[in-house]
C-alpha cells in the first residue's frame, strides 16, 4: 500500500469531493463526527481529542483553519507549522477521515455543509456557544465536549520553548 498516497487522499481541497464522501457515508449509515480547530504543534492533548472524538461515530472529520485564519485568531506569530504540514499529521492518523482546510474564522460554513451527527468541541467551552450548535440540534445531532488534558497545549509549548 502506499500510505503517503493514501494519507494525502484524506485531506480534501475540493468540497464537492467532500459532498460526494458524505453521501457515501450517509448511505451507508455511518455516524458523522466533526470537531475543528488550528491543530498548530500536535501534542499529547490533541492526540487524546481526537481520539476520543473518533470513538464517538465512525467517520471523523477535521476542520483545518488555514493559515490566513489562524493569523488572525492568535497572531501574526501563529502557526508555528504551515497548513499543509498541519493537515498531512492529521491525516496520518488511522482514525481520522478527512482533514478540510476553512479559510474563515469559524467553521459555520463547513458545518452547514457536513451536516453532523455529532459535534465535537473541547470542555474549555459552553455547549450552546459552539459554533454550529444550532444547525446540529436542529437535525438531532449531539453536541459533545470532550475534557482537555491538562497541561497540554501549542501555548505552552511555545512558552516553554521561548525559556
Amino acid at each position: 500500500m502506499d500510505y503517503l498516497n493514501f494519507i494525502q487522499s484524506k485531506i480534501v481541497f475540493d468540497r464537492s469531493e467532500l459532498d460526494n464522501m458524505l453521501a457515501i457515508w450517509r448511505f451507508k449509515d455511518q455516524k458523522i463526527v466533526f470537531t475543528n480547530g488550528c491543530f498548530d504543534i500536535i501534542h499529547r492533548g490533541h492526540v487524546e481529542y481526537l481520539a476520543q472524538a473518533a470513538s464517538l461515530g465512525t467517520q471523523l472529520i477535521i476542520g483545518l483553519n488555514t493559515d490566513a485564519s489562524v493569523k488572525r485568531l492568535k497572531g501574526t506569530a501563529r502557526p508555528v507549522q504551515d497548513e499543509n504540514t498541519r493537515a498531512m499529521v492529521l491525516a496520518a492518523f488511522g482514525f481520522v477521515s478527512r482533514v478540510v482546510l476553512f479559510e474563515e474564522d469559524t467553521p459555520l460554513e463547513l458545518i452547514k455543509q457536513v451536516q453532523p451527527d455529532i459535534l465535537v468541541k473541547g470542555g474549555d467551552y459552553q455547549t450552546e456557544d459552539i459554533v454550529g450548535y444550532d444547525i446540529v440540534k436542529a437535525k438531532g445531532g449531539e453536541i459533545v465536549t470532550i475534557d482537555l488534558v491538562k497541561g497540554y497545549s501549542t501555548t505552552n509549548i511555545i512558552n516553554k520553548m521561548s525559556l
